[in-house]
């Protein structure tokens, strides 16, 4: 009776920790969405207003008649969003069933190497990389940001301590079948990994969405920047800019980085546990 009373504390202790933590969180992104409906006087009105006090849409019609192409830039993180991540899954699925379920000489070496990628920053290869870019002429164009971000060495290492988690049997079934490596990768074994997928999809989605480095690095038109720049741009010079419409901007900015992680939330925690390391 004492221990299941005593248990029953411990879930309500979790439980409000749980909600005040997540009001905490909640909060910045309530005033970052009510201040995007209020003039600029109001924005920096002393306390700070949490809740909308009105619903006031000038800012949002200022964010897309402004001088700065923001619904462009909006489509082109979309472009490159959608391509890196299509991308991404196809060749961390190929290279995670190589290294995890086929037997080849420095299979173990190949995946070492995956893996020592991973601690090297975009910093440190940026260099390389701009001049090859600059060599096939893609400087200031959206393959620039779609092409290096194909490789991700995270992908494939969750992929492939996925992979490693199926019994290798089901492969030898499949190939006494006539079942080919890529038809047993595509047909088999990418079902069997979905929520690992979906976990990917929401991390690489977030990641390349908010990535503000390398389109810096490589683009200088309006009409080829993404929304991290568009929102840089906003802001203005010294932070001269409209503090309203900056954060109606950030607002439809994280919109769909919001919808993609309500829509795939449940899979994040099962298709990382799923990938505990082995082998």
């Amino acid at each position: 009776m004492i221990e299941s009373k005593t248990r029953r504390a411990g879930k309500f202790v979790v439980a409000a920790l749980v909600i005040f933590f997540g009001v905490v969180i909640f909060i910045p992104f309530l005033f970052m969405f009510s201040s995007s409906m209020r003039t600029p006087a109001e924005a920096y009105k002393l306390p700070p207003a949490i809740l909308p006090e009105r619903i006031m849409l000038d800012n949002y019609i200022t964010l897309f008649q402004s001088d700065i192409p923001f619904l462009q830039m909006f489509l082109n993180s979309g472009i490159v969003t959608g391509s890196v991540i299509i991308g991404r899954l196809f060749v961390g699925c190929l290279a995670a069933y190589a290294t995890a379920k086929i037997n080849f000489k420095g299979r173990n070496v190949v995946f070492v190497l995956f893996l020592l990628s991973m601690m090297l920053p975009i910093q440190a290869t940026i260099i390389p990389t701009y001049i090859v870019m600059s060599r096939l002429h893609l400087v200031n164009t959206l393959w620039a940001l779609i092409i290096p971000g194909l490789f991700d060495a995270f992908s494939i290492f969750l992929l492939r301590q996925s992979m490693a988690t199926i019994p290798n049997a089901i492969i030898e079934s499949a190939k006494i079948d006539g079942a080919s490596h890529f038809r047993i990768c595509w047909q088999i074994m990418v079902p069997m990994v979905k929520s690992t997928l979906v976990t990917l999809v929401v991390l690489s989605f977030n990641g390349v969405w908010n990535d503000y480095f390398a389109p810096y690095i490589y683009l200088s038109d309006w009409d080829k920047m993404t929304v991290p720049l568009g929102v840089v741009a906003m802001k203005g010079y010294m932070g001269s800019g409209n503090p309203s419409v900056v954060l109606a901007g950030v607002s439809i900015a994280v919109l769909p980085i919001l919808i993609v992680f309500l829509l795939g939330q449940r899979y994040i925690v099962e298709g990382l546990t799923s990938s505990a390391v082995k082998g």
